[in-house]
């Protein structure tokens, strides 16, 4: 490289690529290397926060944290990074705007995270949603409460039933927290339609598997399924979804659910753009192989200069609590890898060894709605309200920068005292409808009159005397 200074990419700006930057603002001298985080939106979300922000108990700004705000010696690009010529230490970089380019680094670290992972199943495509974007968590929201409106001036019947009709698939953390959310959400809202009546919502979460949350006991799983059933919720487990064109919910039971709004939960993967797109080491899943000590590679030789973590990644465990011998992709590793991550990069910069990642789970809290919660760290479990208030004190702390911590707690505060926020905004998405219904627009131009050529005008000859003029006889 000809310049002096290391370049070090970081390929995607959520959990792992954030905390990567923000600590080696912290651990790095003045000009011992250059930081760039290359990332097509321009914040992290806090994803423990998307089942609240799909309910309404968080305000969608407030589980985002802006990467220029509070990155403020790193380069934030808006881009795609589409292509990995490691062997050449070069990125192709596809702004969003404009047209791709090359950009040479000395250190890679990719955290691009994880996408949607989904199965050919007729209809899933085309009407079903999932649940790893803010903007996702948003439009589930505004999907839901427009629904109520809609079903509102609806007499009693399967249209009105298909509106009222919510179905999850995937009965891990993320899809057992969304649903029972949303199960609260509708609750609340039964309360301002006096059209709509508790009974007349359903939901249905669909899980392949004979239990859910396999992260928890099978004893506390179990009091989740009580607790889901005394709310009017129901939960088809050992059932496969065959089907869902139009809306029509088809399970492996014969069962069939029309719905308007089917949530998609079952599953993640490596982002395949990156994966796909590079020539870094991919293990059989997807993922980057990664070492213990966070460069990319194999536990018997190393990637020079390559460096991996968060969900994109295949890191050991070394605790023995992980998946087939790899960290499980959820915001503790991320967060934690990437701190690690941070003081290891400074660390060969200055001709030190790496150390090994190492965390043990301190366990799993979910939120199951306002006042509802579960709790599983080893043999000890809470359920109920003490559990819900862990589930909010845990993620509350763990959300990055104080100015996020206070607006989210802040948010808690107010719904306490005044309610949750019941406007809907689905309307943003088409945010001109009402400005182009009413504007004026330019009146066509009349059509011209046929030009009459005089020179056949003058040579008409008038009829004489004994000669008949032509008139239709």
């Amino acid at each position: 490289m000809t310049n002096t200074v290391p370049k070090i990419l970081i390929v995607g700006g959520g959990y792992a690529g954030f905390y990567t930057a923000w600590k080696l603002e912290k651990l790095l001298r003045k000009g011992e290397a250059e930081v760039t985080i290359v990332d097509p939106l321009p914040y992290m979300t806090y994803q423990p926060f998307l089942p609240e922000v799909a309910a309404g108990s968080i305000e969608a700004r407030h589980s985002v944290v802006a990467l220029r705000r509070h990155l403020k010696k790193t380069t934030v690009v808006a881009a795609k990074v589409t292509g990995i010529n490691h062997a050449g230490k070069s990125a192709t970089i596809s702004p969003i705007v404009g047209d791709p380019y090359e950009f040479e680094y000395d250190q890679i670290v990719v955290t691009a995270g994880a996408v949607s992972r989904t199965f050919p199943i007729p209809g899933i495509a085309d009407n079903a949603i999932g649940l790893k974007t803010i903007e996702e968590a948003v439009a589930i929201r505004d999907r839901l409460m427009s629904n109520f409106d809609k079903a509102s001036v609806l007499p009693a019947g399967p249209e009105r039933d298909r509106l009222l009709t919510v179905v999850v698939v995937g009965g891990g953390f993320a899809g057992i927290e969304v649903f029972a959310e949303l199960r609260s959400l509708a609750s609340s809202l039964v309360k301002s339609y006096p059209q709509i009546t508790f009974d007349d919502t359903h939901f249905h979460l669909v899980e392949a598997m004979g239990r859910i949350m396999p992260e928890v006991s099978l004893k506390t799983s179990e009091w989740v399924l009580k607790n889901l059933a005394q709310r009017g919720a129901s939960v088809h487990l050992d059932t496969q979804l065959t089907g869902a064109v139009d809306g029509n919910v088809e399970l492996s039971t014969g069962e069939t659910i029309p719905t308007d709004l089917i949530i998609w939960t079952a599953g993640v993967m490596a982002n395949p753009t990156v994966v796909r797109g590079g020539d870094l080491p991919v293990e059989e899943r997807g993922r980057i192989r990664t070492r213990a000590d966070l460069r990319v590679g194999t536990a018997e030789e190393f990637v020079e200069g390559a460096w991996a973590a968060g969900d994109v990644s295949a890191v050991p465990d070394l605790s023995g609590g992980g998946v087939g011998g790899y960290c499980v992709p959820n915001a503790q590793h991320a967060v934690r890898q990437a701190k690690l991550l941070a003081k290891n990069i400074t660390a060969v910069l200055r001709g030190e060894q790496p150390r090994e990642y190492f965390h043990k789970n301190l366990g799993a809290v979910a939120g199951l709605g306002v006042g509802v919660g579960v709790f599983q760290s080893g043999k000890i479990a809470l359920k109920g309200p003490i559990a819900w208030l862990a589930h909010r004190g845990y993620h509350g702390l763990a959300m990055p920068s104080w100015e996020r911590k206070i607006r989210v707690v802040w948010g808690w505060v107010n719904n306490f005292f005044l309610g949750r926020d019941m406007v809907n905004l689905e309307t943003v998405q088409s945010p001109r409808y009402v400005f182009e219904e009413f504007a004026a627009r330019p009146r066509a131009a009349a059509p011209a009159s046929p030009a009459i050529d005089p020179k056949s005008v003058a040579g008409e000859k008038a009829p004489v005397a004994g000669e008949k003029a032509a008139v239709g006889s």
